[in-house]
């Protein structure tokens, strides 16, 4: 088996695939990338943790010899990291799995493994098909990952739902405390279905999708979801249990509404964050008129910090609090100029809205828990 590559090629690939690798690894060959060479000069590159597997394929100028090898990933990867973009050949050996780079006046020697103990990419059956443009996908997971739970008692949060029907397609995102719900409209299944993607291969197609504009060609059954795109296909196995009933806790009723612009309550509250206690994070929203006051303390510390801001406000006089890092990842992750909070009670769950009409094919609802005012 042997093979020649331009080693930024090989090395851009690979930490393509670098992102699935998981450090704590339970099987040694888990920490290998999959090399398979086949008879019409592609190479198939893959990585796995059992539950995501990705595979990259690379057309080869030339090549010798079809085999199959698993090869040390770190090793691998710290070593085309100091070449610069100069052409390697590597050669393996099918009987000893003995695995030479070659590049300019260096010669490099590594043992490879046997592929027979590398998890198998999960077969397609029975899968609904829908393609839809790497833009929106990598912008529904931006807006909803940042709101999933690390709860491992509840591991159906710990996930984004993906909910498609005819009409329109939602994802939503909660850790009990806050709560994303982001509609698209322009992306429309021929049937209804529902599946929790993990967040691990969420992260990981949206750092890769991020740079290009591709349609994404996305199969899913009741047990795994397929990604495919370029030279990529990534398939997880979907998180297994029933996601709560999200609309039940998104509160009608909400007569006080403030709209504010939403970059000076952002920077606001970056402020007086740094003052808050730093276990609740605590912000306190004290509304009347045309005026919101944002306050924090910490009074261990004696720290305190006030910030008066304009905004247009209807209802009754409120005073409630809210975590600061939430809100702060909910105002980062709407693209808008104003935005508005919707409020029913200091008790009662906040909801964040854009308030002006932007993309007319989505809608984004953002809810927050108030944090209990120290009196």
């Amino acid at each position: 088996m042997k093979f020649i590559i331009s080693s930024s090629v090989l090395l851009k690939n690979l930490q393509i695939l670098s992102g699935v690798l998981d450090t704590s690894n339970t099987l040694p060959i888990l920490d290998d990338f999959l090399f398979e060479l086949k008879k019409d000069d592609i190479l198939l590159i893959t990585a796995s943790d059992l539950q995501t597997t990705m595979t990259v394929s690379v057309k080869l100028a030339n090549s010798e010899e079809p085999g199959i090898v698993a090869i040390p990933a770190k090793i691998m990867l710290d070593t085309l990291k100091t070449f610069s973009d100069v052409p390697v050949t590597v050669s393996i050996d099918n009987n000893t799995l003995g695995v030479e780079l070659s590049a300019g006046e260096g010669k490099y020697r590594l043992v490879g493994h046997k592929s027979d103990e590398f998890p198998q990419t999960p077969v397609k059956e029975d899968t609904t098909e829908i393609t839809i443009d790497s833009s929106i996908l990598v912008s529904a997971f931006n807006k909803t990952v940042f709101a999933t739970g690390t709860d491992e008692l509840r591991p159906v949060m710990s996930g984004v739902f993906c909910e498609m029907s005819s009409d329109e397609t939602i994802f939503v995102a909660t850790d009990a405390h806050k709560l994303v719900r982001y509609k698209r409209t322009d992306i429309k299944a021929e049937r209804s279905s529902a599946f929790i993607l993990p967040k691990k291969p969420i992260n990981q197609l949206k750092n890769i999708l991020s740079y290009d504009d591709v349609p994404v060609k996305i199969e899913y059954n009741e047990t795994n979801a397929f990604f495919s795109f370029g030279n990529v296909d990534l398939s997880c196995r979907l998180i297994e249990g029933k996601y709560p009933n999200y609309e039940a806790v998104i509160p009608t009723e909400n007569p006080n509404v403030l709209t504010i612009s939403r970059s000076s309550l952002l920077n606001s509250i970056r402020r007086v964050a740094i003052f808050a206690n730093q276990s609740t994070h605590q912000v306190r929203f004290k509304i009347s008129g045309k005026e919101l006051l944002l306050s924090s303390e910490d009074i261990d510390f004696a720290n305190e910090a006030k910030e008066r801001l304009t905004c247009n406000y209807e209802g009754d006089d409120i005073e409630i609090g809210f975590n600061s890092k939430f809100l702060m990842e909910m105002l980062n992750n709407i693209d808008c100029d104003d935005i508005k909070i919707e409020m029913s009670a200091a008790n009662r769950a906040g909801i964040v809205l854009p308030a002006d009409d932007g993309n007319e094919n989505e809608e984004i609802l953002m809810l927050v828990m108030p944090v209990m005012l120290n009196q």
